[in-house]
């Protein structure tokens, strides 16, 4: 929220041609509570004082010799690219009014000046300005939190995967549809899950075969998204040798808790195995 020492803390820059009516303006802006008051009677040095500034507020007098009000909007337009141009134009020209707003200025003041409405307007367009201003500084804060939680969720992912790399002989993930997106090791020969990456036959020659009894625990579990911790089984190598591994796997959910794919963890235990369940532990 705006507060109003907020708005009577706002930058102000006055531009006008005549010393007189700058005076009034400074007056009636004292008057007010407005601390932070500046004006130049040198249209020429409005986009250099706003760029060194950045003024929340610019009263501009429309009709100035040399260069007017129209010019000076053009110039902001290089300062405050993208932004939100807090101009706000004096003139006693009616058909100017239009014209204004249509190259850039928010609102507008006629002449003869009423205080009242000046006093109004002034307030009505800082708020708005300091408003603006206070979302532009959320997106950034917020922007500079994204790019660090996304800077440290890849380090933790570096980690993990770094981690399951060092405690284990493969790791892999599936999506939704069951299809490998990440492996690492030889995953799809030591999982032996039917389908691709784990046929039966090679160039006609029979490969391993698995106990079926164990792989249909391992499919099970998988296919029922359900999370598994040590799960041995084992198959016979073709030249009669026998292989035994340990699994380990959990549903991966999204941030809103919907499915999204399998992950898992796997070694090579022949020269460990002895006598011990071929059970998963939940």
């Amino acid at each position: 929220m705006i507060s109003n020492s907020d708005i009577l803390g706002a930058k102000i820059l006055i531009v006008d041609d005549l010393q007189a009516n700058i005076r009034l303006l400074e007056i009636m802006l004292s008057g007010a509570g407005y601390t932070c008051v500046e004006s130049t009677m040198d249209p020429q040095e409005v986009s250099a004082l706003h760029r060194k500034n950045s003024y929340d507020l610019i009263l501009l007098d429309l009709m100035m010799p040399g260069m007017d009000g129209f010019q000076v909007m053009e110039g902001l337009k290089s300062v405050e690219t993208g932004g939100y141009l807090p101009l706000l134009v004096i003139t006693a020209q009616p058909d100017h009014k239009l014209r204004a707003l249509q190259a850039g200025a928010k609102d507008f003041i006629s002449k003869p000046i009423d205080l009242i409405e000046v006093k109004t307007r002034i307030h009505n367009m800082l708020e708005v300005r300091l408003l603006y201003r206070q979302i532009e500084n959320h997106n950034r804060q917020l922007e500079q939190t994204i790019l660090q939680r996304t800077a440290e969720l890849r380090k933790s992912e570096e980690r993990f995967h770094r981690l399951t790399e060092l405690s284990s002989d493969w790791y892999w993930e599936q999506d939704v549809n069951g299809r490998f997106t990440q492996i690492s090791g030889p995953a799809l020969e030591m999982l032996g899950i039917r389908g691709e990456g784990s046929p039966e036959r090679t160039n006609g020659v029979p490969g391993p075969r698995w106990n079926e009894a164990e792989r249909a625990a391992l499919e099970e579990n998988v296919a029922a998204r359900r999370p598994f911790l040590d799960l041995v089984y084992s198959r016979t190598n073709v030249d009669g040798s026998q292989q035994y591994f340990l699994v380990s796997g959990e549903p991966i959910f999204d941030v809103s808790g919907c499915y999204a794919g399998y992950r898992g963890i796997g070694m090579d235990i022949t020269r460990h195995k002895g006598p011990g369940s071929n059970q998963p532990r939940p």
